[in-house]
């Protein structure tokens, strides 16, 4: 069954409550939030404080995308905020490997952010410790983005990889239908949904992730 990740950045945060009901009633499988920091990225978005806001009004499980500087520092704050999977960048931490395995010792799941710039290549040494990988077809920090087709071929790469790494794979950035038919009948695992599937006017939740699920 494909994973489907509701980008809480698309919810209105008035009515947050609200929201998260009637993604629980679509039967999402995670509540995503991407935390900018304004440094890593030039846009800030999300904040410890909305975190302890989603966990308090759902058990569902919650993800973390951290675009932000020095992830190592700040992790533990996710995790007490209630984050059940945390990704970061690896271009954005010193000591990568050992900051995943500290996500790993606090018992939270934990995952890389492959940004499109980056490659298998690039990250290889650390596939060993990721429960996620998590690859951008858009380019982080901005939302709106057209997907980039240009990704295909690096996702295959990690898909080649996933048996033997034991990781799932998750893409995020203009999942639309077309793209979570196609990518999820080459291996992908699941996808983030902001407004290219989900996040529409009608915001019919339930409607859309049944009509998800059977792509």
């Amino acid at each position: 069954m494909k994973l489907l990740c509701a980008s809480l950045m698309c919810v209105s945060f008035t009515q947050l409550n609200k929201e998260i009901q009637a993604l629980e009633e679509a039967q999402v499988d995670m509540m995503h939030c991407d935390i900018m920091d304004g440094n890593f990225v030039p846009n800030m978005a999300m904040s410890l404080s909305d975190i302890r806001a989603v966990r308090e009004l759902t058990k569902i499980k919650i993800d973390c995308h951290l675009m932000i500087d020095n992830p190592s520092s700040k992790v533990d704050w996710f995790i007490d905020a209630g984050a059940d999977l945390i990704y970061i960048h690896p271009e954005s931490d010193h000591n990568v490997i050992k900051t995943l395995q500290h996500i790993k010792e606090r018992g939270v799941e934990c995952g890389l952010a492959i940004s499109p710039d980056t490659s298998i290549e690039q990250v290889k040494e650390m596939l060993e410790y990721c429960d996620y990988i998590m690859i951008m077809t858009v380019h982080p920090g901005f939302a709106g983005q057209h997907f980039l087709a240009s990704m295909k071929t690096k996702i295959k790469s990690f898909i080649e990889e996933k048996d033997h790494y034991q990781y799932k794979i998750i893409l995020d950035g203009a999942c639309s239908r077309d793209v979570i038919s196609t990518f999820s009948k080459l291996g992908c695992d699941g996808f983030v949904l902001g407004t290219s599937a989900l996040f529409h006017k009608e915001r019919n939740y339930k409607k859309e992730v049944e009509v998800i699920r059977k792509l």
